[in-house]
């Protein structure tokens, strides 16, 4: 059975979906057959340019706006694709901040909002999921490969990715008897725009030595694991995907 054949007819939410990997993994789910509905925080105008794109490429995408981390806005978002499109079968998190400092110098009202977003936006997330997909679904929570590269200046960022992780496994048990997964990927450094910006050459050559493979990660290095979990990886289960060509 092909990618597109998996996704045939199944419906996909990806929060976070309208910019850096949540938007290239809402763009590889729908050349992949999946329905995407891609959710954002505020911007409409990009929500809108990422429907366009996924449209013009044959894909069939909505977009939906909900701030995460409030209980209210993604359970009604959930009412809205229940509604549109009869229900939901794949939920990827990928929405979160970033906010980066040594501790010492850290604002705690940028700790608040990482811990708001990153930590209080998956547990809302996952608890609509867990109600909401049918049988056969997976939950795809989107952690980062920081939490064992051990960088400065990251102890904040890296300590909501350590909760994200902690959820797995202790929430695919919770599911037991549902036929639903739930599991989490870690990307390390993805070649995106997001990832170019600001760092000289030599940053970049250099993070890109570090793997034994000698590259960055390529969207689809991620995507495509996405999809192996959302599709035929169903006996993979609590589990977190480094995805770092073997940097770490």
């Amino acid at each position: 059975m092909s990618e597109a054949e998996q996704g045939a007819g199944r419906v996909v939410i990806v929060t976070g979906g309208t910019r850096g990997m949540g938007r290239e993994t809402a763009g590889y789910l729908a050349r992949n057959g999946y329905r995407v509905v891609v959710n954002y925080a505020g911007n409409e105008a990009q929500a809108n340019e990422t429907v366009e794109e996924i449209t013009a490429g044959g894909g069939t995408v909505v977009a939906k706006r909900a701030d995460v981390a409030d209980e209210v806005a993604v359970s009604a978002m959930f009412d809205e694709v229940e509604a549109e499109f009869g229900g939901v079968d794949v939920v990827v998190h990928a929405a979160g901040v970033m906010p980066v400092g040594p501790m010492v110098d850290f604002d705690l009202a940028q700790l608040d909002r990482l811990l708001n977003v990153n930590i209080r936006g998956t547990y809302v997330v996952n608890q609509q999921a867990a109600k909401r997909l049918r049988s056969g679904g997976a939950i795809i929570n989107f952690s980062s490969s920081i939490t064992r590269f051990s960088r400065p200046g990251y102890t904040a960022y890296a300590a909501t990715k350590g909760a994200v992780q902690a959820m797995a496994l202790i929430l695919a048990r919770e599911l037991r008897g549902r036929d639903i997964t739930v599991n989490v990927v870690a990307p390390g450094p993805i070649a995106t725009p997001l990832f170019f910006e600001g760092k000289s050459q030599e940053v970049i050559d250099r993070i890109s030595a570090e793997p034994p493979l000698g590259r960055l990660g390529e969207p689809d290095d991620v995507s495509g694991t996405v999809a192996f979990l959302a599709g035929p990886g169903r006996w993979i289960n609590g589990q977190t995907l480094f995805i770092n060509g073997g940097a770490i």
